[in-house]
C-alpha cells in the first residue's frame, strides 16, 4: 500500500466511516447495498473492494449464483425489479461520463418507482460512498484481501 489513509488522514477517515454508518442504518435493504458496492467495485477495477464486499455478502447470507452474475445482472434471472433498478443507477452513477449528461432519466424513473424519496437518497450516497472507497484503494494499491489479516 502507498499510504495507509486511516493512519495518515484520520479525520477523513473516520468521516467515510460515519457515511457507512449511515447506510448501516437506513431504509436500503443490505442485500441491495452489497450488491451496488460489488457492482461499483467491479466497473471502477477496484480489486480490494471486489474481494471484500463479495465476501461481505456473502458471509450476509448473500449466494454464489447472485455474487457471480452481478457482473452480468441484465442477463441473469436472478435479481429481482428492485435490484436490478439499484443495480442500473449504481452502473449509471459510476458511469457518469458515458452518458454526457449523468444519470439518464429512465434509470432514474426505474429507481424512483421500486424505492422511496428515503431509501433513494440512501442509494445516492451508497454509490458515492463506494465511488470513493474505490478511488481510495485504488489509488493506494491496497491489496485484496489484506483486509481479511
Amino acid at each position: 500500500m502507498r499510504v495507509n489513509v486511516a493512519e495518515v488522514a484520520p479525520d477523513a477517515y473516520k468521516a467515510m466511516l460515519g457515511l457507512e454508518k449511515y447506510l448501516a442504518g437506513s431504509s436500503l435493504p443490505k442485500t441491495t447495498f452489497e450488491l451496488v458496492k460489488l457492482r461499483a467495485s467491479q466497473i471502477n477495477g477496484c480489486a480490494y473492494c471486489v474481494d471484500m464486499h463479495a465476501h461481505d455478502a456473502k458471509a450476509a447470507g448473500e449466494t454464489d449464483e447472485r455474487l457471480f452474475a452481478v457482473a452480468a445482472w441484465r442477463e441473469a434471472p436472478y435479481f429481482t425489479d428492485a435490484e436490478r433498478a439499484a443495480l442500473a443507477f449504481a452502473e449509471s452513477a459510476t458511469r457518469l461520463a458515458d452518458h454526457g449528461h449523468g444519470v439518464p432519466d429512465e434509470v432514474w424513473d426505474e429507481a424512483a418507482a421500486h424505492y422511496d424519496e428515503q431509501t433513494l437518497a440512501a442509494l445516492i450516497v451508497a454509490v458515492s460512498t463506494i465511488n470513493a472507497w474505490n478511488r481510495i484503494a485504488v489509488a493506494t494499491r491496497a491489496v485484496a484481501g489484506s483486509h481479511r489479516k
